[in-house]
C-alpha cells in the first residue's frame, strides 16, 4: 500500500500538497531549476548512488546516474538522485561486513522519509549490493538495481589475472620467494586496469548474478563490463522501467518469492560464486519474510554442476563470461536441467523462463552445457555441521582441494588473526601438511563485524616445502576472489562460546565433506569440563559506544545472516508525519 488515498502518487502528498508544507517542498526544489511542470504528479524516481572515491569499484556510478536519469526523463518521471553511504571493501577497516546493516538502515530510511514512489539502487561493491537491496526491500516502493559492472580483465606478463585472486596467488609467490617484489609492484597496476567492480567470480560479481537471478537486475545486465557502452545503454533502460514499475506497481515483496531465491542459490551454486552470498541471501530473505535457512544452500544445490569456468574456480573471468552470454545462458541450462523456477516474475514485468529462453552461449569453454558442466554437481558452497559447528559453517568445494575434503588432523589455535599471520612466518612453527589451522574470533561479534580474513596465508615453512593448501577453519568470511579448503562462518561463532571457543591445540579435527560434517574429536566429558572452566578475557577490548557497540549487542550469527535482529522484517513505504 502507498499510504496515499484514491491511488494518488506516494510523492504527492509532498509535491501536490496545498498550503504552506506544499509551497515549502515545491520552492526548495525550484532552486535546482526545475520548472513547476515536474510537480504535475508524474513518478519521482530516486537514484540511491553508492559512488564514492573511497569505493573504487564504484567511483563511475555518477556516470551510470546520469544515463538512469536520462531514461527516468524519457519515460516520463522525475530523476532525484541521492547518496547514500558507500562501503569500499578494499579501504575500509576493520571490514565493510561491519557496516552492511547500516548501509541498509540508511538505504531504507532515506527511501521512506522522501518523496518517492520507486527507486534505481546503484552498487557495485560486494557489500553495497545486499545492502541496497535489504533496504530497498524493507521499505517496499517499486525498485530495481544497476550494478557498475566488473573490470576488463588484468593483463600481467602475457597472461589473464583476476582481481582478488591475483592478490592471493602474487602475494603466496612472493612470500616463497618465486616473484621479485618489483613485479609485485608492476601486477598493481595491471590488475585494476579499468572502471568497475572485481572481475573474478568474487563477491562483487557473484552479487550482481545474485540480484540479475533474484530477479531485481535487468536480464543480462549483471556482466556487461562497467567500461562498456552497453552499461550505460543498460542504466538508461533501467530508468524507464523504474517509470514503468511505479505505474505498473510492481514491487519487491511480488520479486522476491522464495522461488526467486531458490533461483539465485542455485544460480550462485551453478557459477561457483562466493560464499559470501550465502549470509546476504540470509539476511535479505529476513527481510522479506521469506523462509530461508543454512541448510536450503546444501540442500537446493546437490544436484546443481558448476557451469562456469572462472577465476577463482577456474580460468576465466568476467569479460569473457560477458562475451559467453553471460548469466542468462546459465538460467537457461538450469532451466535445461530442470533446476530453476520459470514462473518467477522480474523486474522487466516477464517470468525468468521467458526472459532467458532465447539466451545463447558463444564460448562454451567458459560457460559449459548442462551436460558437460565444468565441475560436477555439489562442488559449489556446501554446508558442514558436526561437534565443531552445530549451526553450520560453509566451504566452497571448488575452490579447495581434493584431498582436503576428507580429512583427520591436530589443531593449531590462535586467538588473533594478526598472531597468526606473524606465526605463519615462522620458519620453526610445528606445522605439517596434516595440521589443521584454526583462526577464532572473528565472527560477527568477535572481531567484530565478520572480516574476510578466513584465508589465512599457508605457513611459509610449507610454502618452501611445495606444499600450497592446508586445512583452515575459523568464524570469519573469506573473500569471493580466494581459494582454499577454508572452512568458514563457524557457527556459533567463539565469541558467543561456540564450541570453536574449546579447541585446544593438539586436538584432533576431522571434515568429512562428503558426509557433510565437520567434529572435534575431543570426548565430550572433556569438552564439558573445558566450558565450565572460566572463560578468558576478550582477546580485544569490546566496543564501548557508537555503530559498533549497537551491532555487537543486536547482530545475529552467520547462520541467520549476520543482521541486527531489529532489522529483520519490513517497515512499509507509509508517508511519514509532516517536517514544518
Amino acid at each position: 500500500m502507498t499510504g496515499q488515498p484514491n491511488g494518488t502518487r506516494r510523492s504527492a502528498a509532498w509535491f501536490a500538497a496545498e498550503g504552506r508544507n506544499g509551497f515549502i517542498h515545491r520552492s526548495w526544489m525550484r532552486n535546482q531549476g526545475f520548472g513547476p511542470e515536474v510537480f504535475d504528479g508524474r513518478p519521482v524516481i530516486g537514484i540511491a548512488n553508492s559512488w564514492s572515491e573511497l569505493t573504487p569499484c564504484n567511483s563511475h556510478l555518477r556516470d551510470v546516474a546520469e544515463a538512469v536519469k536520462r531514461g527516468v526523463w524519457e519515460a516520463g518521471g522525475l530523476p532525484l538522485e541521492f547518496p547514500v553511504m558507500s562501503l569500499g571493501e578494499t579501504l575500509m577497516r576493520p571490514t565493510t561486513m561491519l557496516f552492511r546493516n547500516l548501509m541498509a538502515m540508511e538505504v531504507e530510511e532515506t527511501i521512506r522519509a522522501n518523496p518517492l514512489d520507486g527507486v534505481v539502487l546503484l552498487s557495485g561493491c560486494d557489500k553495497t549490493t545486499p545492502a541496497m537491496l535489504m533496504g530497498a526491500a524493507s521499505v517496499d516502493l517499486p525498485a530495481l538495481m544497476v550494478t557498475g559492472g566488473p573490470m576488463l580483465n588484468g593483463k600481467f606478463q602475457g597472461r589473464d589475472i583476476g582481481s582478488g585472486t591475483a592478490v592471493w596467488q602474487l602475494h603466496e609467490e612472493a612470500r616463497a620467494g618465486r616473484l621479485d617484489p618489483a613485479a609485485l609492484v608492476e601486477a598493481e597496476g595491471c590488475m585494476s586496469r579499468s572502471r568497475g567492480h572485481c572481475m573474478a567470480m568474487g563477491t562483487a560479481s557473484t552479487m550482481a548474478c545474485v540480484a540479475e537471478a533474484l530477479g531485481m537486475q535487468l536480464s543480462g545486465s549483471a556482466a556487461i563490463p562497467a567500461v562498456d557502452a552497453r552499461r550505460y545503454a543498460l542504466a538508461q533502460e533501467a530508468g524507464r522501467r523504474a517509470v514503468a514499475l511505479v505505474e505498473e506497481d510492481l514491487r519487491p515483496s511480488a520479486v522476491l518469492t522464495r522461488d526467486a531465491f531458490e533461483n539465485a542459490v542455485r544460480a550462485n551454486a551453478a557459477l561457483g560464486g562466493s560464499t559470501n552470498a550465502v549470509v546476504h541471501l540470509l539476511a535479505l530473505a529476513g527481510r522479506v519474510g521469506v523462509p530461508l535457512t543454512l541448510d536450503d544452500f546444501d540442500a537446493l544445490t546437490t544436484e546443481v554442476p558448476v557451469l562456469v569456468d572462472l577465476m577463482p574456480s577456474g580460468r576465466f573471468l568476467m569479460e569473457d563470461f560477458y562475451y559467453a552470454g553471460g548469466l542468462p545462458v546459465v538460467l537457461r541450462e538450469l532451466d535445461g536441467l530442470g533446476l530453476l523456477h520459470r514462473d518467477a516474475i522480474t523486474v522487466s514485468g516477464r517470468d525468468t523462463g521467458t526472459e532467458t529462453a532465447g539466451a545463447r552461449c558463444w564460448n562454451t569453454e567458459v560457460i559449459r552445457p548442462g551436460e558437460a558442466p565444468f565441475r560436477p554437481a555439489g562442488e559449489g558452497t556446501v554446508v558442514l555441521k558436526g561437534s565443531l559447528a552445530p549451526d553450520g559453517a560453509v566451504l566452497k568445494v571448488s575452490a579447495a582441494s581434493p584431498e582436503l575434503l576428507v580429512h583427520r588432523g591436530r589443531a593449531l589455535v590462535w586467538d588473533r588473526v594478526e598472531d597468526y599471520v606473524v606465526a605463519a612466518d615462522d620458519p620453526d612453527l610445528p606445522v605439517t601438511a596434516d595440521s589443521v589451522i584454526v583462526v577464532r574470533n572473528a565472527g560477527p561479534r568477535g572481531y567484530p563485524g565478520f572480516p574476510e580474513v578466513g584465508n589465512v596465508p599457508v605457513p611459509k615453512v610449507l610454502l618452501a616445502a611445495g606444499v600450497t593448501d592446508v586445512l583452515r577453519i575459523s568464524d570469519a568470511r573469506m573473500s569471493g576472489t580466494g581459494y582454499g579448503s577454508c572452512v568458514l562462518h563457524v557457527a556459533p561463532e567463539a565469541a558467543v562460546g561456540g564450541p570453536l571457543a574449546l579447541v585446544r591445540t593438539g586436538d584432533w579435527i576431522e571434515i568429512d565433506v562428503p558426509a557433510r560434517r565437520l567434529d572435534l574429536d575431543v570426548a565430550p566429558d572433556e569438552l564439558a569440563a573445558r566450558a565450565r572452566e572460566p572463560r578468558p578475557e576478550p582477546v580485544d577490548e569490546p566496543p564501548r559506544r557508537g555503530w559498533a557497540k549497537l551491532y555487537v549487542e543486536h547482530v545475529n550469527q552467520a547462520n541467520e545472516g549476520a543482521d541486527l535482529d531489529f532489522l529483520t522484517g519490513g517497515s512499509g513505504d507509509a508517508v511519514p508525519r509532516h517536517s514544518h
